[in-house]
């Protein structure tokens, strides 16, 4: 499909922009244009365009608003060490993005279409690209459910469209260990529910949650299993590794109720690269605390798109708390966060041909 380009009336000012990208932050920064691709049964994805960025009009009875078929992806784009653009892994996200819309009851978008989609916008906002430390254009595909109705069913209607958000690096300062608190009230995902998607369903229930750690003092939640309130799954919305003193890692195995990172796939094989011993098996709360204690556990961390890779230094719940290692950045987590983003920046070996590479 050829994206057609309609560009803004009015964009934002050179100095303007110039003067945004400062300091962008992370997911404030919004770009002038914006990608949009319509789907409708019998008709299939059509009228492709790259367009200004701009409010949307939708009818009150939009199926998304009340029955929440939507879906979404997050990745970056880089500008690379010889002034190129790439995206890291895209076709990693087209697939997952299918995957989600799969569960979803939603029609899968062709890969080519998903890829093209991100490409075009990038290129077009390329002048958007933030030059301090860690920046990036993040990108968010998100699709909707947007045929007007009251009824329980699959839409025959969607939208689908990508942002582009101009960030710094996730923490200022460099990365920090983070403290987590242990939801044993509440939980992510359960077998057969949607887990493994990439919906904002699955974000929305993590916020009470979420909101209960920030307000006992903690940066982020990591949640156990719905089944038996022990095993250890994921983070809000991040993966989490184990370190162990002999230099081997474990984090818990994709078993339909954790988020598939992409991150957490380049981390596993960047490892088994380096010949370590990587365990994708469960992981209860008592072992972790008990593996901290006695000194076997020297290192967490947790890992996404966003963040890249942060470590964990202190971990608490109800009756208890424990500390990790130092309670600092442990040395394969530094590692890790190092040897991914010299990938993703064109700086290091690109053995497995992640970097793909735009204009």
């Amino acid at each position: 499909m050829n994206f057609a380009f309609e560009p803004h009336p009015s964009p934002v000012s050179a100095n303007e922009r110039a003067a945004r990208l400062v300091d962008p932050g992370f997911g404030r920064v919004f770009t002038d244009h914006m990608a949009v691709l319509h789907y409708s049964d019998g008709r299939g994805w059509h009228d492709g365009r790259i367009a200004q960025r701009m409010p949307l009009t939708m009818d009150p009875a939009s199926s998304v608003l009340h029955y929440a078929q939507e879906i979404f992806e997050g990745l970056k784009a880089y500008r690379l060490e010889d002034g190129g653009l790439a995206l890291f892994r895209p076709e990693a996200n087209a697939r997952r993005f299918n995957a989600s819309a799969r569960r979803m009851a939603m029609p899968d978008l062709p890969e080519e279409l998903f890829l093209e989609s991100v490409e075009r916008l990038v290129l077009t906002e390329r002048e958007w690209m933030p030059s301090v430390e860690g920046g990036s254009l993040y990108l968010r595909p998100f699709m909707i459910a947007s045929e007007a109705f009251l009824g329980v069913k699959p839409s025959a209607e969607y939208l689908y469209m990508v942002l582009a958000s101009s960030v710094g690096a996730y923490w200022k300062g460099g990365a920090r260990a983070v403290s987590l608190w242990v939801s044993h009230d509440y939980t992510r995902a359960a077998p057969g529910g949607t887990g493994a998607a990439k919906c904002g369903g699955n974000y929305a229930t993590s916020l009470i949650a979420q909101q209960e750690a920030m307000r006992r003092g903690y940066d982020q939640v990591v949640f156990l299993d719905a089944t038996e309130r022990r095993w250890i799954e994921e983070l809000g919305g991040m993966n989490i590794f184990f370190v162990f003193e002999d230099g081997s890692l474990r984090t818990p195995p994709l078993t339909g109720t954790i988020l598939p990172g992409i991150t957490r796939d380049s981390i596993l094989q960047i490892a088994r690269d380096q010949g370590l011993v990587v365990q994708e098996e469960p992981y209860a709360i008592e072992d972790w605390r008990a593996d901290a204690a006695s000194g076997r556990l020297v290192e967490s961390f947790a890992c996404g798109t966003a963040a890249v890779v942060t470590p964990i230094g202190r971990v608490a719940g109800p009756d208890y708390e424990f500390t990790i290692g130092s309670g600092g950045t442990g040395q394969l987590t530094a590692h890790f966060l190092e040897r991914l983003s010299a990938i993703q920046r064109g700086r290091a070996e690109d053995s497995h041909g992640w970097l793909h590479r735009i204009g």
